[in-house]
């Protein structure tokens, strides 16, 4: 159980309300995480907000992202945010071996040197904050400047996400 309290619709702040409406018109579930961040509306309205952005296939193509994203629920121990995002990931072209293989991606053969390159710079920025210079030559092989911004912003905003999940512990969703 969730140790703060998960916002209904019918409670909530009219920001949150109306953000709880808006995903509801797009078919979009209000998940417990969007629940909790309900409790602060200013915070809530943008996380959701921010978390949408990164979804948007833009600069970053969805199947690296959601690589990054296993990746950091992994290193997290968010069972809820690795969860929901194996379905994601294998809807992106992540396969059923490589959601496998994400705990020890560096020794497995089921990533090319383009996957390997985002799963080690994830590594870094998930771990370590700072990222070795030989890691993000290796990324710029791969990535343009908007989609370095793009992944980096992913990973944090996951790293982020994972702690809310993990420290209040919020459940997954009964589906």
């Amino acid at each position: 159980m969730a140790r703060v309290s998960l916002v209904e619709k019918e409670q909530a702040d009219p920001i949150m309300r109306d953000i709880y409406q808006r995903l509801e018109d797009q078919h979009i579930p209000i998940l417990n995480l969007f629940k909790v961040v309900g409790n602060c509306p200013y915070i809530g309205r943008n996380f959701i907000r921010l978390g949408n952005s990164i979804l948007r296939e833009e600069e970053l193509s969805p199947k690296l992202r959601e690589l990054a994203i296993l990746r950091v629920g992994y290193l997290a121990q968010a069972e809820y945010e690795f969860t929901k995002h194996v379905v994601i990931g294998q809807e992106a072209g992540v396969t059923k071996e490589q959601i496998g293989a994400i705990p020890g991606w560096a020794t497995s053969t089921r990533f090319n040197d383009e996957e390997r390159a985002i799963l080690r710079y994830t590594d870094e920025v998930a771990q370590n904050i700072r990222v070795e210079d030989n890691t993000f030559a290796e990324l710029r092989n791969f990535l343009n400047e908007p989609a370095i911004v793009k992944l980096t912003t992913t990973i944090g905003y996951y790293g982020m996400a994972c702690r809310i999940m993990v420290a209040l512990q919020i459940e997954l969703e009964a589906e």
